[in-house]
């Protein structure tokens, strides 16, 4: 089994100055043909985890191995060779793609400085790749700008197909483009997987276009694994409440009921929570601490609903400076409960004077 993993990353850690922007992060990916998913709300670190595999932001600390090598330890050739096999495309290709050069020319270079065509050949094999992108080898002489977001996107990996990569980074690559072109992006990428045998890393925040592209999926929060598992079971009955909230923003079909995060047999990863987590307590750090996402799910029990005294402010002598508008009193002072009274300027129930 050990054979098959492409890369293994282990308690992966990357910080910016005081800011843990990933808090060891663990995932594994198989040879290809395999996908994984990294899911999770924008700020959880999901493009970090994505640029501390490719070495393009340095890691704090953790383990990084491609077939077996460190690649936190490459240097010279050995790293040359590490970027080589694995890729990445951006999230937005209008930055990737310089808009001074030709499409042409931008693919072109990449074989040359790898050596993998000559000057001679360059043009047939530019053409070759935009071909095998779903696309005209006639763009190959305009610029970016003149082209669609979804065929700019298209160039991009076109681009990183020159140097026939063993694993790919694919970073939100839909989520610029309208629904017809994010259709045949994923297109795209499903054909390659198989006739190029690809493997790769698919950063989303949307869990509707997992299924059918990744056989696992990781869920992330604030730079941590919140639940990680196979994705037709975890889309299915989440063992997470954040990992339900994720399935609501994306509109997926029904998924079951979250089981409890408290101890106990599972068959999936997940944040192991103390009991009880209760909403109004301010989840702590460390090891062992309540669940980060406490202050976002809801309470396991519910008390019972009961009316609610009407609020009233401390404030009540100056009936001239009433403004029935205001809901908060100047300076946000917190209502104390009392049995409900008109204002004295209007007559008005319920509403406060300043």
């Amino acid at each position: 089994m050990a054979d098959d993993i492409l890369l293994d990353v282990r308690d992966l850690r990357v910080s910016f100055g005081p800011v843990r922007a990933v808090d060891g992060v663990s995932l594994a990916i198989s040879r290809g043909p395999f996908g994984i998913a990294l899911v999770g709300e924008s700020g959880s670190g999901k493009t970090t985890v994505g640029r501390a595999i490719l070495r393009l932001v340095p890691a704090s600390g953790g383990t990084i191995a491609f077939e077996g090598q460190d690649v936190l330890g490459l240097r010279g050739p050995r790293l040359r060779d590490y970027r080589r096999a694995a890729q990445i495309v951006f999230q937005d290709a209008d930055n990737s793609l310089d808009p001074r050069m030709r499409i042409g020319a931008t693919i072109g270079e990449v074989l040359i400085a790898h050596g993998l065509a000559g000057r001679a050949a360059v043009g047939d094999r530019v053409a070759a790749l935009l071909s095998e992108a779903a696309l005209d080898p006639a763009l190959a002489s305009r610029y970016p700008h003149q082209l669609s977001g979804g065929q700019r996107q298209r160039i991009a990996i076109a681009r990183v197909l020159a140097v026939s990569p063993r694993l790919l980074v694919l970073d939100e690559p839909t989520s610029a483009l309208d629904v017809t072109a994010q259709a045949r992006i994923l297109a795209l990428v499903r054909r390659l997987r198989d006739q190029r045998q690809l493997a790769y890393l698919l950063i989303t925040h949307n869990l509707a276009i997992i299924p059918g592209l990744c056989e696992q999926t990781v869920v992330l929060y604030l730079g941590r694994v919140a639940e990680s598992g196979p994705t037709g079971e975890l889309l299915a009955r989440p063992a997470h409440p954040y990992t339900l909230s994720c399935s609501t923003w994306a509109g997926s079909p029904s998924p079951g009921p979250p089981a409890s995060c408290w101890p106990g047999p599972r068959t999936r990863t997940r944040w192991r929570c103390a009991p009880p987590c209760p909403r109004s307590r301010r989840p702590r750090a460390g090891p062992g601490s309540s669940c980060p996402v406490t202050p976002r799910t809801p309470p396991r029990r519910r008390p019972a609903a009961r009316s609610t005294p009407a609020a009233r402010w401390p404030s009540t002598s100056a009936a001239r400076r009433c403004r029935p508008c205001r809901p908060w009193p100047p300076g946000g002072r917190r209502p104390v409960t009392a049995p409900a009274r008109s204002c004295p300027a209007c007559g008005r129930p319920g509403h406060p004077p300043s």
